[in-house]
């Protein structure tokens, strides 16, 4: 049976719409139900083309008994990273404060008050390379959860007074007006590659909704600046390794800032 993901029109949140898991979307509703509950939420953010997002799926969250445990003891929540970026900026920059790392998936355990106080990324169905399995994770949250409230409590405080610069609001976004609207552009602007195309550093992803969001701007303002970015990044991605000059498609992202060396995986033909 469908969970409550299935009238969600993410791409990635209907990939999930028929786990077993009883995945809630991110919603006041969802923490007033784990403070009924008396249980904590267990946020997992992601993205449609996210390779280890489909394997923590498929070995977790596809499975009868992991979620099982999971319904049984938490409010389970998912967040499409590319619909909610704010969702996972808030909890991220707390990933890689307290882990020295970040990625995706991102799996945090939160209060009903939505704050963190455990947190990871990907976790495998059994312990390897140093890393405990979700299970072991999920029965460690749990036995914390109810046998050391307090501990957990401070913790989560402590960890959102060092957020203090955020605000983890749980409610609805609004619609961004010219100025939101402007500042992004202005963010993208500094961000961008003007030597080889595309944001950031290595690795490089194809920002699908960058570029969108570019064109949009350009069409409702004229901004040349937001068509030269777009463009060039477009150019550098098409010239680059990333493409498959043969078989056509891009690959999920490049591994250096250049767009040279490919990931192995390519996810759009």
């Amino acid at each position: 049976m469908p969970n409550r993901l299935a009238n969600e029109t993410s791409p990635y949140l209907l990939q999930h719409a028929d786990n077993p898991v009883d995945w809630w979307p991110w919603s006041p509703e969802a923490f007033a139900e784990a403070r009924e509950r008396g249980v904590p939420v267990m946020l997992s953010v992601g993205y449609s083309s996210c390779h280890w997002c489909h394997v923590m799926a498929h070995e977790s969250f596809e499975d009868e008994l992991s979620a099982a445990y999971m319904n049984e003891h938490f409010v389970n929540v998912k967040v499409d990273r590319e619909e909610r970026p704010d969702i996972d900026a808030v909890y991220m920059e707390a990933v890689q404060a307290a882990t020295g790392q970040g990625g995706w998936p991102m799996t945090v355990f939160l209060t009903p008050d939505a704050e963190p106080f455990y947190f990871g990324t990907y976790f495998p169905p059994e312990p390897k390379h140093g890393m405990p399995s979700f299970m072991q994770v999920l029965e460690g949250v749990r036995t914390a959860w109810v046998g050391r409230p307090e501990e957990v409590a401070e913790v989560a405080q402590r960890i959102v007074r060092d957020l203090a610069g955020r605000k983890l609001d749980y409610g609805k976004a609004g619609t961004p007006g010219p100025e939101e609207l402007a500042q992004a552009l202005l963010g993208l602007t500094r961000e961008f590659d003007a030597v080889r195309g595309g944001f950031g550093g290595a690795p490089k992803f194809p920002p699908s909704m960058v570029l969108e969001f570019l064109l949009r701007h350009h069409a409702r303002t004229g901004a040349e600046g937001a068509l030269q970015m777009a463009a060039e990044t477009c150019e550098a991605m098409a010239r680059g390794g990333i493409y498959d000059q043969l078989g056509g498609g891009f690959a999920r992202y490049s591994v250096d800032r250049e767009w040279v060396v490919p990931h192995f995986e390519k996810v759009a033909v």
